[in-house]
């Protein structure tokens, strides 16, 4: 069948949206297939609209690998470009309400006109509690949270702090440059880690200052990524629980810069742009 879509991307994280309104089909193959550099269009993953009963537009989220992901903070901007730059719906006083399998999320759209360029999130609260990230807790001994706990991966000893910001997270803060971490040898064995039952994101960052931070991302089902909404958000999160940062810091990715605010309690917000970067026609 013919399967119009819109590939965009967002800091480098780049993604296929599509409308799946009233469409039934494995949408776990289809982003597989499409995911695909040489053979298909090349992303890191699908973003789908459908129907919701809780609010204006759900979205779900598959990965390379065809696993389907419970949120994305690049992903959702770029979902929410989509849905409004086609007028799918139409934000608002408060945004665009978002059904997402983290929860209920609001997206405020920064507009030049009728199209949307970029995008503040309210991600949410963090989990920081174990069996909710979800971690094996009873075999960390049952901690109240998850701050640099040492695991091994990969032959090499870490300090992971784990945390969900609508899916699982654990970010390492090394002494060497994150440019030369071996992170594609270790993300693998640390996204697998027995310790995480729904598998998990990794992380690694560098403090810059108080309001820079430098990081890295291997995201579940899809390796290392050019951004991440999430992986960054998770990062500022760990980092601000370490008291290393300022309430509001811009992570440094590969593909660009992301700002996030979190005061150590209560809502995060994530800030960044969206860009489409060409629609087209996909034929099975």
């Amino acid at each position: 069948m013919a399967l119009s879509f819109v590939k965009l991307h967002g800091a480098g994280n780049d993604y296929i949206a599509i409308d799946g309104r009233g469409i039934d089909r494995d949408w776990g193959d289809l982003s597989v297939a499409m995911s695909r550099l040489n053979f298909g269009v090349g992303s890191d993953g699908i973003t789908l609209v459908q129907e919701s009963d809780v609010a204006q537009v759900r979205m779900r989220i598959y990965n390379p690998d065809g696993s389907e992901a419970e949120m994305s903070g690049n992903g959702i901007r770029l979902f929410a470009k989509f849905v409004i730059d086609r007028k799918i719906a139409v934000p608002g006083p408060e945004g665009l309400i978002v059904e997402t399998g983290g929860g209920v999320r609001t997206v405020v759209p920064t507009m030049d006109g009728e199209v949307m360029v970029a995008a503040r999130v309210a991600m949410g609260e963090p989990t920081l509690t174990p069996s909710d990230i979800p971690v094996d807790a009873a075999a960390m001994g049952n901690p109240d949270r998850v701050l640099d706990y040492e695991i091994e991966a990969g032959g090499r000893k870490l300090k992971v702090t784990c945390l969900s910001v609508g899916n699982p997270h654990a970010v390492v803060f090394p002494e060497e440059d994150v440019d030369d971490f071996p992170l594609l040898e270790i993300g693998p064995y640390v996204e697998s880690h027995p310790l995480f039952p729904n598998r998990i994101n990794f992380e690694i960052a560098n403090v810059v200052d108080s309001g820079t931070l430098k990081a890295r991302i291997f995201e579940r089902g899809a390796g290392e990524t050019l951004s991440s909404g999430t992986g960054t958000t998770a990062t500022a999160v760990a980092a601000k629980l370490h008291g290393f940062t300022d309430d509001t810091v811009r992570v440094q990715v590969p593909g660009g810069e992301l700002q996030i605010t979190w005061a150590g309690e209560g809502e995060i917000y994530l800030e960044g742009p969206a860009v489409e970067v060409f629609e087209g026609v996909w034929q099975d």
